[in-house]
């Protein structure tokens, strides 16, 4: 098996002095892509393109996360503001169009097909979770539920390349890895009362919370301070320390399933990020008094 070099080989599509200048850029889809290249390349013939595949998804998806970052505020902003903006725009557009060039070079056309309809699923999936939560029609765990779906959608284009014995336990490690990122995801944002809106615990306090709280949440943009108060009274931290503890056992027993030692050892690893550095802190953060 090939060492997993994907982020490095992707830093000379992605790495442009005016675009680290003036904006910031998503995260880099590591651990999936990390699941991806590793059940890629730990079949009994691995794939020729494993490494290819692994990269153009990961442009892709960063493409996406990138157009997700951008404001849609329509009020009048500051000219370096706006040059983010623009940035965002025209990086996002060309990371999603460099995965064309490289497979279409390599002769992959039916690759491009299946990747082009899962960017096509995933925008279907965000305009539906945007219109729910516009109308206030979503609970804390269909919230989870949902983002894991638009985060996982665009790798279930290469389980058809996957060995039938494997498909099940990579659907369920794909699932699995992408709630705990997507958990983890919101662990950070609780520590940002300015991000509480549409977040976990927005929800979870709009199905669990007084009268006063609901009507409070529904009617305005909610300020940090009071943010601030619902996290520490319904222990926001605390709880999503919790459900990503569960995640991660989930995980762990679907990776006990593999017949692989080294296929073990590489998604252990992944695993590890989700579980060493963060919930430990989070969990005495949030502890209960």
């Amino acid at each position: 098996m090939k060492p997993y070099r994907i982020p490095e080989l992707a830093k000379k599509y992605i790495e442009y002095d005016m675009i680290g200048a003036h904006t910031e850029l998503p995260d880099f889809p590591d651990s999936r892509v990390r699941l991806l290249f590793a059940f890629l390349a730990n079949q009994r013939t691995p794939l020729l393109h494993s490494e290819l595949y692994a990269l153009v998804v990961s442009l892709v998806q960063l493409g996406m996360d990138t157009h997700d970052l951008i404001d849609s505020e329509t009020s009048r902003v500051q000219e370096r503001e706006m040059r983010s903006r623009q940035l965002k725009v025209l990086a996002g557009d060309y990371y999603s169009s460099r995965f064309y060039q490289l497979l279409s070079q390599a002769g992959q056309v039916d690759m491009i097909r299946r990747i082009s309809g899962g960017v096509c699923e995933v925008n279907r999936l965000k305009v539906n979770l945007y219109l729910r939560m516009k109308q206030l029609k979503l609970t804390a765990e269909e919230y989870i539920s949902q983002c894991v779906q638009l985060k996982t959608e665009l790798f279930h284009a290469f389980t058809d390349s996957l060995d039938e014995k494997m498909v099940r336990v990579w659907t369920d490690l794909l699932q699995g890895f992408g709630r705990c990122e997507v958990v983890l995801d919101e662990l950070h944002r609780a520590e940002q009362p300015d991000r509480f809106d549409g977040s976990w615990g927005y929800w979870h306090v709009l199905s669990s919370g007084t009268e006063d709280e609901k009507r409070k949440l529904s009617d305005q943009k909610t300020e940090p301070s009071f943010a601030q108060a619902l996290i520490a009274k319904y222990d926001i931290r605390l709880q999503l320390a919790d459900l990503l503890k569960q995640s991660a056992s989930l995980v762990q027993a679907a990776v006990a399933r593999l017949d692989s030692d080294k296929l073990v050892r590489e998604l252990s690893g992944i695993l590890e990020t989700f579980t060493r550095p963060f919930v430990p802190a989070a969990s005495a953060h949030g502890e209960r008094r």
